[in-house]
């Protein structure tokens, strides 16, 4: 097995001045989100219009293609959990995974068949989430625990702000060169973000050499004691935890019939977009917040994060078609997620076992995958079958059950 010794530091909560928690590590792991997100947001923006209007493709095969791609992501997420256990193992899962995802999603460029798109789409979805286990686990490895919320504050933010900067790049890229030189172009960001993961491994405690640990899933140990318990108020909010494309459609409809079905999605679209800076400013203070909190600091920001989407999801359950009502869930949604993410992962380093780091940043990526999965499906009948004012509500239970069993979880001693 391949140890990392665990960074010196000075073990007060929140104490910055006394602590160098933004090293180059900290800085490559930042930077690769952020380049990696705005690679696979380029060809993200781009897949409905290369299907529809370049392959001549129906609707449905985007929707198939993107649920095959997102249900093996989870289970890669899974699998990469495993991998990187081993600490050795799990900087090479970190590269390749990176590079691969670059590759094959700009490869989709070059697809003159829908079969073609699909299969490609799947693998580089399937690399991405091999590759999220390993790269939380190298940035536990780097920091003290006393900055575990600021050091995954700081990899939100700049993932955040990919998800920021990828589509307007594309809408740049797609004036000067069309979609499918676009979507090829996405390589680069996505190259260099496997070299600034390379940047941040060699800039990492040198290890000590042993033998590997064997391949093993390892789901009870896992969910013993404090991690299990939080995991499942986790799972209560993944499964409403709705894709914020959803978001979109019900701006949209409740705008439409003032404003016109263009106008109306232009402006959605801005919303959604004022939901990404919000998550991108709340992601550092949050995981500041969670450190100077000392141990129950990550449950306290994950349950005021989840508050914070409870009240977004009523809002859209309830609220009319103006503007500026229509801004209060979107940013309250978006400071929830800059929040939840960042106590999430830095939950799960603290609570962790060492050795056990991959498989539970694993475990919790799944089901971060599979509980979007079916709260999107779910809301997606209830918002045909009843109404959107249903779907929302329905959504709104799970925020509760979720608070219900964080609040639990904090009546409990932390160890």
């Amino acid at each position: 097995m391949t140890e990392i010794a665990e960074p010196n530091s000075t073990r007060s909560p929140g104490n910055g001045s006394r602590e160098q928690w933004l090293t180059p590590g900290v800085k490559g792991i930042g930077s690769a989100s952020f380049l990696a997100d705005v690679g696979h947001e380029i060809p993200t923006a781009l897949l409905p219009s290369l299907l529809t209007s370049t392959l001549g493709a129906p609707a449905a095969a985007l929707g198939a293609i993107e649920g095959v791609s997102d249900a093996l992501a989870g289970a890669a997420r899974f699998g990469g959990g495993v991998l990187a256990d081993d600490p050795g193992r799990r900087q090479k899962v970190a590269v390749g995974g990176y590079a691969t995802t670059a590759v094959l999603g700009a490869a989709t460029a070059g697809a003159t068949a829908v079969w073609q798109v699909g299969l490609l789409r799947a693998a580089a979805w399937t690399a991405r989430g091999l590759r999220v286990p390993a790269r939380n686990a190298l940035l536990a490895d780097i920091v003290p625990a006393s900055a575990y919320g600021r050091a995954y504050g700081f990899e939100r933010m700049m993932d955040n702000l990919g998800a920021i900067f990828g589509p307007l790049l594309a809408i740049g890229l797609v004036a000067w060169v069309g979609v499918q030189w676009a979507i090829g172009l996405s390589v680069i960001p996505g190259l260099l973000a496997a070299v600034a993961i390379v940047y941040a491994i060699r800039r990492t405690p040198r290890p000590t050499h042993r033998d590997k640990a064997p391949l093993k899933i390892r789901i009870r140990p896992v969910l013993q004691g404090d991690l299990g318990r939080l995991m499942g108020a986790v799972a209560a909010f993944e499964v409403g935890n709705v894709a914020a494309t959803l978001l979109i459609l019900r701006a949209t409809n409740l705008l439409t019939p003032d404003h016109g079905a263009k106008t109306a999605t232009t402006i959605a679209l801005g919303l959604y977009t004022a939901y990404n800076v919000a998550a991108t400013i709340a992601s550092v203070p949050a995981g500041r917040l969670a450190d100077r909190l000392g141990g129950h600091g990550p449950v306290l920001v994950l349950t005021g994060g989840v508050a914070s989407f409870g009240a977004a999801y009523a809002l859209f359950a309830t609220t009319g078609a103006a503007i500026a009502l229509l801004a209060v869930p979107f940013l309250l949604a978006g400071i929830g997620i800059g929040a939840v993410e960042t106590a999430q992962h830095s939950a799960v380093a603290s609570l962790a076992p060492k050795d056990l780091r991959g498989s539970a940043f694993g475990m919790l990526a799944t089901v971060q995958s599979l509980g979007n999965l079916a709260a999107s499906a779910v809301v997606g009948v209830l918002w045909s079958a009843l109404s959107p004012a249903w779907a929302f509500a329905y959504l709104t239970g799970w925020m509760v059950l979720a608070l219900i069993g964080l609040l639990i979880s904090l009546r409990r001693p932390s160890r």
